[in-house]
């Protein structure tokens, strides 16, 4: 703190000194940016607790809207109709839970036979490792020999271990649950919300922000919908082309799969990889890397032409590098939940910049549309 106080001594200084007025207002407001974006960041790393909980209330809220809309045709309650979609979202997500959880026990238990199977895949790898590259066996045992030699200080810590794995876990579940609170209250009280953003501008500018909160709040549900169920088409379409290949717990890897191709390229390797490794790396069969290339080859290009542009539509999208740099900052911020957060979030923002004249560049600009834009 002491050095960001110098730092920020010397800048306002230099600040002050310069000539040109229009010059100095540019470098304030970016220096009020950095600093703001830098306070920003930490509050959220700081309030992880309170603000990943809300952000993925608001996020599934959006998502239940256009169905809580129509419930509200035949169900005058607006509490009643938000009480169903709640627990909607919540069976769903104990199914989930529960099938990724099954998965992950079938994958313990047939861990020993694929670890029997890899055996000599590794020895071959530690082979080639050492005759090629300048590393030395002695340095490949040293990774062994480093653990054996913690083991004797991590048993005896393990009693304050268990007592912080049961913190966390009754951390998450508290979350968990709390998160389908907020979406309860968040759907039956949104148009108090709405009301109440209304308020808060002049009457001039009303009627434009009554349009953009309409506006936004009919693409972004439309968005985050159809990329949820580009998701579940594609698990399903992984889980076919994998189970008749052979692949091991192929439910787990194709669940996986589908959520890593939210990221661009990456995922889409990721995906791939975790499907080699559990499938032909444990077989060593190459009918089995054939099938694992040719489901993912026909999934990619059923995605690429079929479930974008007619599943989740060409209103919004985000550009490659963004949601690439989107998802390392969200992992820096909030780790995992950060990575599944940080896209729908930002689809969101862009929903909106896309409806703001001033922000509209910039909205193009991540959407990847600037050089469809005409003007």
């Amino acid at each position: 703190m002491y050095w960001a106080f110098i730092v920020s001594k010397k800048l306002s200084t230099y600040f002050f000194n310069l000539p040109n007025m229009e010059l100095k207002k540019w470098y304030w407001h970016s220096f009020a940016f950095i600093v703001g974006a830098y306070f920003l960041i930490l509050g959220l790393i700081e309030a992880q607790v309170f603000f990943a909980p809300m952000a993925t209330a608001i996020i599934l809220s959006l998502m239940m809207l256009p169905l809580a809309n129509k419930m509200e045709g035949f169900i005058q309650k607006r509490g009643v109709v938000a009480l169903l979609c709640t627990i909607l979202l919540f069976l769903i997500s104990i199914c989930f839970i529960g099938l990724v959880l099954y998965q992950i026990q079938i994958f313990i238990e047939d861990w020993p036979k694929l670890k029997e199977t890899l055996a000599p895949k590794l020895e071959q790898l530690k082979n080639f490792l050492i005759n090629n590259t300048p590393i030395k066996e002695s340095d490949i045992n040293g990774i062994g020999e480093g653990k054996n030699l913690q083991s004797g200080k991590e048993n005896k810590g393990l009693g304050s271990s268990i007592s912080a794995i049961f913190g966390k876990v009754f951390s998450l579940l508290g979350n968990y649950l709390l998160t389908f609170i907020y979406i309860f209250f968040l759907l039956k009280y949104r148009r108090d919300f709405k009301k109440f953003l209304l308020k808060v501008f002049s009457e001039e500018k009303r009627t434009k922000v009554k349009g953009i909160i309409n506006e936004s709040l009919k693409v972004a549900p439309r968005y985050l919908a159809g990329k949820v169920l580009m998701i579940a088409i594609l698990a399903v379409l992984y889980a076919i082309g994998l189970g008749i290949t052979g692949v091991d717990n192929f439910i787990l890897v194709s669940i996986f799969a589908a959520i890593f191709s939210l990221i661009p390229y990456i995922g889409n390797i990721i995906g791939f990889a975790l499907a080699v490794a559990l499938g032909y790396a444990a077989t060593g069969e190459t009918r089995v890397l054939i099938g694992i290339v040719l489901t993912f080859g026909i999934a990619q290009f059923v995605e690429s032409y079929i479930l974008e542009p007619y599943v989740v539509g060409d209103k919004v999208d985000l550009h490659p590098f963004f949601v690439i740099l989107v998802v390392i900052i969200g992992n820096l911020i909030w780790g995992i939940i950060g990575m599944i957060l940080c896209i729908p979030i930002l689809a969101i923002f862009v929903v909106i910049m896309m409806h703001i004249p001033p922000l509209k560049p910039l909205g193009l600009l991540l959407a990847g549309k600037i050089n469809k834009d005409k003007n």
